[in-house]
Parts: C-alpha cells; structure tokens; sequence
C-alpha cells in the first residue's frame, strides 16, 4: 500500500493505475506520480476486481 503525506487542508497527490505488458506477463501498478517512489505492482491476474472490493 502506497502511504501519502497531505500536507494543508488539499491533497496535491496524484494517483493512477495501468496495466504494464512485458515479457514476464501483465503487471497491475498504481503509482502517485506526484512523488519520487511512490508506486507498488502485482501480476494483472491477482489484482482484486471492483466487485470483490464491495
């Protein structure tokens, strides 16, 4: 889990996520591009769905 610092009373994080293709398989990865190493990855087939998170 990606652990975010706000500081004032406004986030200035930006999170997305995308699936990464490569030679070993599809990687989930969700960063917060508005902080040097602040990002995590799993293989695409173990990230959970929408509907396991209701």
């Amino acid at each position: 889990m990606v652990a975010s610092h706000v500081h004032g009373s406004a986030s200035t994080e930006t999170v997305v996520a995308s699936i990464d293709s490569d030679t070993g398989g599809d990687e989930y990865v969700i960063a917060d591009i508005s902080t040097d190493d602040a990002w995590l990855s799993m293989a695409a087939d173990a990230a959970p769905t929408l509907d396991s998170w209701r």
